[in-house]
Order: structure tokens, then sequence, then C-alpha cells
């Protein structure tokens, strides 16, 4: 077994009776002796998770410059662009794709000039040929602002809306198509964060994106993901924003406190081998994007966001999809936030009165307040992301010999402000994390429970109290 620096192998003993937990697991001690070799166990309280991280002073002031009628010009000024079908209008400063792609970028270039460099904005365009919805070679452009980190910029967050449209006939690039809710909303979200984040200093970098051709079939993401990963970029979470702008669902009834994100289990990029690892630990429903969605929860279901996040298994809406799925396909962890129910008569339709009834994408169907909530979702999710240390790499569970305890093992982590780890469980029935253990700064530690009985997972800890995603083991031979 692996030594802590001290020369004490790390090991937990259980009780019969656990301790019950506060909600929000407290920071641990830099030193190693402030951690004892045998540590209680910490459970959630109520439906919170063990490992849910109160909001500090920190998110909490973020969230507090969320401002709801800024959201609400830009979903309204996007809307009036009339149309924003990727095959409109390049070139038109009034109408068309063309026109909304510059108003943003000329809004991120703004908000970049408080940030005093750290903040970048650039068209990330390309030709696409020929293809599925797309007749004729089109210009597809993203737009992006990169906030990059002070102390690990190499750790990347991405969050994203698309900013494209579309009416009834999805190859209409003439008629009007708002898209106020589909996907003004989400662009709103993410230019809100870009605003209120360019003052600041992520510890990690945040891209901040507005995407094109995602009506016609997720192009400009494709585009943005695979850009990613030629560069070798290392992305730790990938958000799409997209129809979070309504809390009214088509029968009339409201649920403007609640989000749903969409996340999937099985990855999308698993190879043969990793299929084997899964089946042989029942770890279908512990995929990084999983892991993702719980520090969701974790970090965002709670009195500063105002918001339950309702966590759905599975990759997207029932046949749908997303620009997440992208990023997904190229093995990285990725997740769709959207509003609670659609109402669709307001997605996808062309703008009309039909039987008294008015169909179309339109801002006034839009809950404006609901939209600054998504967004304060958003950024306590994506600031907590980038403040906290990396999750643990390479953690495994030791099989090279039969025992009913459980050794975990990891890499060091690099944060300067790392200050431990911490190993999680639950019961294989339980969605969610229910027991934390401080397991001091080294790299393995020992529970006295069978590996065949629950699931682990290790998480790390710096010095202001941020916890990473947890790590699911595999198994070292």
């Amino acid at each position: 077994m692996s030594q802590h620096p001290t020369g004490i192998p790390r090991r937990t003993a259980l009780s019969a009776t656990v301790a019950t937990a506060v909600v929000g697991v407290p920071a641990l001690a830099s030193t190693a002796s402030a951690v004892p070799a045998s540590a209680s166990t910490e459970r959630g309280s109520g439906d919170r998770p063990a490992t849910a991280q109160a909001p500090g002073r920190e998110v909490r002031e973020l969230l507090k410059e969320i401002d709801r009628d800024r959201i609400e010009a830009t979903v309204r000024r996007l809307a009036a662009f009339g149309t924003r079908h990727t095959l409109s209008s390049q070139d038109d400063p009034e109408r068309g794709i063309g026109a909304a792609r510059d108003w943003i970028h000329a809004e991120l270039k703004k908000y970049a000039e408080a940030s005093g460099g750290r903040m970048t904005v650039e068209l990330q365009s390309y030709m696409q040929e020929p293809a599925s919805r797309i007749p004729v070679e089109t210009r597809i452009t993203n737009v992006l602002a990169t906030l990059r980190g002070s102390v690990d910029p190499d750790r990347v967050h991405v969050v994203s809306g698309h900013y494209d449209s579309r009416a009834s006939d999805v190859m209409d690039a003439v008629s009007d198509a708002p898209g106020a809710d589909d996907d003004a909303s989400g662009v709103a979200v993410a230019l809100e964060l870009a605003r209120v984040m360019a003052k600041r200093r992520p510890a990690a970098t945040i891209v901040f994106a507005a995407v094109a051709g995602e009506e016609q079939g997720l192009y400009g993401a494709t585009h943005l993901a695979d850009w990613l990963k030629t560069a070798g970029t290392d992305v730790r979470a990938m958000f799409t924003n997209d129809i979070v702008g309504s809390s009214r669902a088509d029968d009339g009834s409201r649920d403007p406190y609640t989000v749903r994100l969409f996340a999937e289990g099985v990855p999308s990029s698993e190879t043969p081998q990793e299929a084997a690892t899964r089946r042989s630990v029942g770890g279908e429903n512990d995929s990084g994007t999983r892991q993702l969605a719980r520090f969701v929860r974790d970090v965002a279901s709670n009195d500063a966001t105002g918001m339950d996040v309702r966590v759905v298994y599975r990759r997207d809406r029932y046949l749908r999809g997303g620009d997440h799925i992208p990023f997904l396909e190229r093995g990285y962890s990725a997740a769709r936030f959207t509003e609670p129910a659609e109402d669709f008569a307001h997605q996808h339709q062309d703008v009309r009165v039909e039987d008294g009834t008015q169909y179309g994408d339109l801002p006034e169907f839009c809950d404006f307040g609901y939209i600054a909530r998504v967004a304060r979702v958003n950024a306590a999710v994506l600031w907590s992301l980038a403040q906290a240390p990396a999750a643990p790499s390479g953690v495994k569970i030791v099989t090279s010999s039969l025992t009913n305890s459980t050794e975990l093992v990891w890499a060091p982590g690099t944060a300067p402000d790392l200050t431990g780890y911490e190993v999680v469980w639950r019961e294989t029935t339980d969605p969610e994390w229910t027991h934390v253990i401080r397991a001091g700064n080294g790299t393995s530690h020992t529970v006295d429970l069978s590996k065949d009985n629950v699931f682990f997972g290790v998480r790390a800890v710096n010095r202001a109290g941020y916890r990473s995603p947890v790590a699911f083991p595999v198994p070292q031979r």
C-alpha cells in the first residue's frame, strides 16, 4: 500500500454509527497531521448529496451581477434581426445571420475591454461544403471569447448557445425566424457570463461561445469540437444552453425554478476496451459526464441560484440533439441545459396566428427572470470548476489481491493550492454520492468497505475549499 508523506498509511475504519454531516463539507487543513488516520464519515442531509458545496462569498458576489434586464435586451436584439438562419444573408447589416454575428462579436469585444488583456475575442470561420441541410457551400462562423486562466490556463471549460434560428421549414432562410427561446436565450446566457467574468481572474480558462449551424446539423459546434481536439486542448467540461428561455409548458403550467440538465451515461466515444471495463465494474452511471452532472447539482442547486437542477439520464431529449453531442463524440464531458418543459408552439414555427393562437418563437413568450436564474446556475458551475483543482487523474482501485477492504490510489495533483483529497462512495443503487471522508494529501487511501458492494470516487480540494468533480476509479491489476 502507498504511504502518506508522514510514513503512515492512510486508512479509514468505519464504525457502526455514521456521523451526520453539515451540507457543504468543510475545507481540509493543509497539513497531513490535521487529518486523522481513522476519519469519521460525513453524509448528506435531506435531499442534498454529501458532496454538496455551499456557495461562498466569491460565488454569491458573482451571481449578484447577473443582470436580468441585460439578458432581456440581448434576446430582443437578436430576435430583431428577423431571421438568423444559417443560409440567410451574411452581409446585410440589418437582417440575417451575418448581422447577428457582427453584433455578438462587437458585444464580446466591449466586455473584453474590462479584462486587462485576459479575454480575447475571435471569429472562427470555415467553409462548409454541401451536406445535409446545406445545399451550397456556406460560411459558418462561431464567435468565441476566451478568458485565460491565471493559474492553470491549459485546463479549459466551454459554455455555449447557438445564434442561428429557423422557421417551420428548416430550409427556409427568408421567412421571419426570431428564435428568442431557441436559442437567443442560450446566447444571452453565454454573453452575460462573459460580461461578468471578464473583470475576474479564474484559475482555469473559460471559453464563451456563440455557435452557428445548429439547426442545420450541429455544424458550428462540430467545427469547434474538432478544432479543440486537434489542438489537444484539455477540455474538462462543456455546457450548451439551448432553449432556456421559458418556464411555461405547452399546457400553460409553469415551473420557474427548475432547469433540466441532460447527461449521458455510457460515453459516446467509448472504446471496446473501455466498454469491457465498464461492464465489469458496473460503471454505466459513472461516466465523466455523469460526474459533471453531479458536480452541477453540488454547486448550483441552492439558494444562491434560486434553482433546482433536474438531471436527466439521457444524452438529450427523446430522439433529439444539441451542440454538446460533438463534444461527447470526441471524448469530452459535456451536457445540455434546457427549460423544464417546452412549448412547441413557440419553437421551430413560422410566426403566425392560427385559430386565435399565436405561433412563433417571439420574445413575448420568454421569461427573462428565468433566463437570469439559468445564467446563475451556469455561473456557479463554471466559476467553481475554474477555481477548483482538476479532478484527480489515474484513480484506480487496487485489485492485485482479494480483500474485503478497498484501496484507492491516484496520481499526485499539480495545483499550487492543493491541500488534499476526499474519498466518496454510495450504494450501487443510489444516484448521488452519500458519504465523504477526508483522505489527507497523499496519493492513496484504504476504506474498510468492499469494492464489490459500493461505488467509490476521489475528488481534490484546494486551500479556498473548492472541490473538484469526482473521478471514478478503474481496476489496477
